[in-house]
């Protein structure tokens, strides 16, 4: 198993409510990216400890088939500063089981993890589970992305 601590850690981004439910996600989190990408919010994020873009699942309503939030940011020095019409959220120190989804970004090689992660016997708190867009995903027809889910 691939478990590991992960200390106290800050998000400033983009969120929005959703659901794995009647494919609803499906629509709202490439909406998101959408907007990330298009709207310039990398740039616009301040205190960046590096370029790496989270995107975090997190204030599960109960577990995956129930509603939650996606957060697309970066991590960040402080709160201290959010720009309007942003988010920002700390999350504490957690146990994570971390995976990499390797391939085609375009082709689906993230959802495609996490429908092996929704059928496996992982034992998942649901208090943030989070994916590393980093330098590894820069090429998205050869990328790798750590997915790293919380764990009990």
């Amino acid at each position: 198993m691939n478990h590991q601590k992960i200390n106290t850690f800050s998000i400033i981004g983009i969120a929005i409510r959703t659901t794995n439910e009647n494919g609803k996600s499906g629509i709202d989190i490439p909406t998101l990216w959408q907007k990330f990408m298009n709207e310039g919010i990398l740039e616009k994020i301040p205190n960046k400890i590096d370029h790496s873009i989270y995107c975090i699942y997190t204030d599960y309503e109960k577990d995956h088939t129930k509603p939650y939030t996606t957060l697309l940011g970066c991590k960040v020095e402080s709160l201290d500063n959010i720009p309007n019409g942003m988010v920002g959220k700390s999350f504490a120190e957690g146990n994570y089981h971390k995976i990499t989804a390797q391939g085609n970004i375009l082709q689906g090689m993230v959802f495609n993890e996490w429908l092996k992660i929704w059928d496996s016997d992982l034992p998942r708190s649901f208090k943030a589970d989070f994916e590393i867009y980093g330098e590894k995903a820069q090429n998205p027809e050869n990328a790798e992305v750590d997915i790293f889910i919380s764990v009990d």
